[in-house]
């Protein structure tokens, strides 16, 4: 046998789990990318937006003439002229049971309701002229009360948020279990703690953009927009503008990050529609950085008030938490405000035994920028909340806080194992991840080095901070509420005449290397290499519809539809194969782009042999032979409502005491998103999960003035973490695959924002324990440290 009819180790190497770049990341580099920004349609026409300048206010004129006749303009609109073609859309969905939220539309009517809400719609032949045009839009508002604090806002006396609401309250619930008070009466040891975390938003490297294109000749509607999820807004689409599905076509090309920020519907996304409706010319929209920061969600913006029950061994008996979330002045649609304070009161405690739990949660209205979902929705108050108190904790016994979550994290034989609130884990490896992160820290000698350096009047912290991560989510996560949100996906799988694989696919790309993982399952399934894949995704037209990328689904379930489909591709071919080699399919087996003998590999025909014959001699076959070379497959998880990751994280700190600037050392995060099909791309989700994490536990901040305007909306005065405000990210695995899918996949995107946050912020507590100082609020800015340390 020579070399030629055999395959080398190498060629037969899977390739899940091993590292493969991005397949985009060349192509990216030799600016070759292809973004909404850069798509010019002919007849193409710019809009700019005139916004409010106040955060609540009855409009009481708005006068368009000078703007009409503005150099380069074609149109006006305010809401009298596009909201009408427009169903007005609501963000409640009915699993949040009494959940209220004013109906919106494109434009302003009667009210504004937040600093930057759009009032008119200039389109101009650029966007320059569009500008300049909103500069003549005379707007008369009278300036209404603004409701800004939350707590302020429940009061009964409190100004609306929005019009036709009874209450500021959006929702309230509380979860909990029969024995929380007992708990508390019982416990040796109880410590507390009120939190606040501030607003921040995504500022992804591309801002919001689309292009709506129709076509009233065909009555198509074609809408390039840089979104995570197209099916969702051909969906939105189609509905709110009373339109044929299958005459609205999404497309989204390259995306320069979402992040949660681009799941969600905007005002102006729906204005460019409907502007190219009524004009039946392609209408395209760009947001600049000023105005991203008016209009873009926000994320967090928490205030809870929380203690933990423990007895004198520091076993944790239970918790209390209420929390606060505030949203702005509408829920936001389709997927909700809520979801993120939903997600914090039941990811609370999630790594431990607790066995009691309560947990209030009070979502409410104010006259800000809307919030909602955004990487790790939840998580990162949840986990900081939780460790923090587990960290008061270790320091009101005196044990080490390794020590103690050693005593209470769930063992890693005692799965499945349901939480105090309610969610069902398979199987977490809390034990695991807590021995990894003590070697891998070098733990100890940290801590002997800390030792000796406060002699010196250096004062570093050491943080840590188990997570748990909620990932693939299943059909009830949206689907028993309402929404129009899928958690199946799609892909078809098809062999070219040439041999080459094409794999089209509902999960999408904003630049976290889907592409490429999901080339490696489809190779290993054809044994083909992952570059003779191309996979295709992001197109509502070419495309299986599915539920896209967002909640860290993109591996778990878009990558086990890709293997499916693709093993059910590899079940034709051999059929094919061996009706044309007259072989037992089960005696042949695809490698290195042949079909070869399953037991020796000794290769029998190329892959692209037999795509020559099926495709343009069939009749050469014999008679009744299936020479289809395509297979689609729909996969949607029907185990465990979420398949829940886990890990834990580290931060080494060094704080300055007289000026209160916090210095990042090093990080580590030891984390288990079951099995790994590219560890490059893994880690390279996780070190940029990190940065998003540890940006508003020290850097990122919307600030607000008690009049409603944000004071701080621009790059210049907003900050976020650059790469030498960076530390090193040191990485470790642990794999527990779910049994729920063949490929065991979970997810790992939020991973790194879900604890990183809180690890820095038991790290600056550390630091600071000497001074019997402690810092509760996020971000942790110097003035915020000088304080605690009663400096200012």
């Amino acid at each position: 046998m020579t070399l030629q009819d055999t395959n080398t180790a190498a060629a037969r190497a899977p390739h899940i789990g091993q590292a493969h770049r991005r397949q985009t990341a060349r192509r990216h580099l030799a600016g070759r990318g292809r973004f909404v920004s850069d798509i010019v349609l002919p007849r193409m026409l710019h809009a700019a937006f005139v916004r409010s300048p106040m955060a609540r206010g009855r409009i009481v004129e708005i006068d368009t003439r000078d703007a009409e006749q503005s150099p380069g303009v074609v149109r006006v609109f305010t809401a009298r002229d596009l909201n009408p073609s427009c169903k007005p859309w609501t963000g409640t969905l009915d699993h949040f049971a009494s959940m209220v939220s004013a109906p919106q539309n494109i434009l302003a009517e009667e009210e504004v309701l937040w600093a930057g809400h759009p009032v008119a719609m200039v389109l101009a032949r650029t966007r320059a002229e569009a500008e300049d045009a909103c500069e003549l839009v005379m707007l008369d508002i009278e300036e209404g009360e603004a409701c800004v604090d939350g707590h302020a806002a429940l009061s009964g006396d409190a100004p609306r948020a929005a019009p036709g609401l009874d209450s500021n309250l959006c929702f309230q619930t509380v979860l909990e279990t029969m024995a929380v008070d007992a708990a508390f009466a019982g416990a040796a040891h109880v410590v507390e703690g009120d939190f606040t975390f501030g607003r921040h938003t995504a500022v992804t490297l591309e801002p919001r953009s689309v292009v709506a294109d129709f076509d009233a000749a065909s009555e198509q509607l074609t809408v390039h927009h840089g979104t995570q999820t197209p099916y969702q807004f051909q969906d939105i689409y189609a509905r709110h503008f009373g339109l044929s599905e299958s005459r609205v076509r999404v497309i989204a090309p390259d995306v320069g990050g979402s992040f949660g920020m681009k799941l969600h519907l905007y005002n102006e996304e729906m204005a460019a529609v409907a502007a190219s409706l009524k004009l039946g010319r392609p209408v395209k929209f760009v947001a600049d950085r000023l105005e991203s920061f008016v209009s873009d969600i926000h994320a967090r913006d928490h205030k809870v008030s929380a203690r933990m029950a423990l007895d004198a061994e520091g076993t944790i008996l239970a918790m209390e938490v209420d929390d606060m979330t505030q949203i702005g002045a509408f829920s936001t649609y389709p997927r909700t405000s809520v979801a993120e304070g939903n997600q914090v009161v039941r990811l609370m405690g999630a790594p431990y035994r607790m066995p009691d739990y309560r947990g209030r949660l009070s979502v409410v209205f104010q006259n800000k920028v809307q919030t909602s979902q955004y990487r790790a929705v939840g998580h990162p108050i949840a986990c900081a909340v939780t460790e923090a108190l587990v960290d008061k904790a270790a320091a009101r016994l005196g044990v080490d806080p390794f020590e103690i979550r050693a005593r209470n994290v769930v063992p890693d034989d005692a799965y499945p194992f349901v939480s105090a609130t309610g969610y069902s884990f398979e199987k977490l490896s809390h034990e695991a991840c807590l021995a990894k992160l003590r070697d891998l820290m070098d733990y100890d000698a940290l801590r002997a080095e800390q030792a000796a350096l406060r002699e010196r009047g250096i004062y570093r912290g050491i943080g840590i901070a188990p997570f748990v991560e909620i990932t693939n989510p299943g059909a009830a996560f949206y689907g028993v509420g309402g929404a129009r949100i899928s958690a199946q996906d799609g892909a078809v799988v098809r062999l070219t005449p040439s041999g080459e694989v094409q794999c089209a696919i509902s999960v999408t790309e904003q630049g976290q290397g889907t592409e490429t993982i999901i080339s490696q399952i489809v190779a290993d399934q054809l044994g083909v290499a992952p570059e003779q894949v191309k996979v295709t995704t992001g197109d509502t037209d070419t495309t299986p519809s599915g539920g896209a990328t967002w909640a860290c689904r993109g591996a778990g379930i878009g990558g086990e539809t890709a293997l499916r489909a693709g093993r059910k591709l590899q079940g034709q071919i051999l059929a094919l194969a061996g009706q044309i080699l007259q072989s037992d399919p089960a005696d042949l087996a695809l490698a290195d782009g042949h079909v070869v003998d399953a037991q020796s590999g000794t290769r029998r025909m190329p892959l692209a042999e037999i795509g020559r014959i099926a495709t343009y001699r069939p009749d050469t076959l014999p008679e009744a032979a299936d020479n289809s070379l395509t297979a689609a497959e729909h996969f949607a998880p029907s185990g465990y409502p979420f398949d829940f990751t886990n890990g834990i994280q580290a931060s080494l700190v060094e704080v300055d005491v007289e000026t209160g600037i916090v210095r990042l050392l090093k990080h580590w995060v030891v984390e288990d998103c079951g099995r790994i099909i590219n560890p490059l791309l893994v880690d390279e989700q996780i070190r940029g999960g990190v940065v998003q994490g540890l940006g508003p536990a020290l850097f990122e901040e919307c600030l607000y003035d008690e009049t409603g305007q944000m004071t701080n909306a621009s790059l210049a005065d907003y900050l976020v973490p650059m790469a030498c405000e960076m530390p090193d990210i040191v990485i470790g695995h642990v794999e527990t695959p779910t049994n729920d899918t063949i490929l065991g996949a979970k997810g790992v995107g939020e991973a790194g924002t879900a604890a990183a946050g809180v690890a820095a912020l038991n790290a600056v507590n550390d630091a600071l324990s000497p001074f019997k100082a402690e810092i509760r609020q996020t971000p942790m800015t110097p003035l915020r440290i000088l304080a605690a340390l009663g400096h200012v």
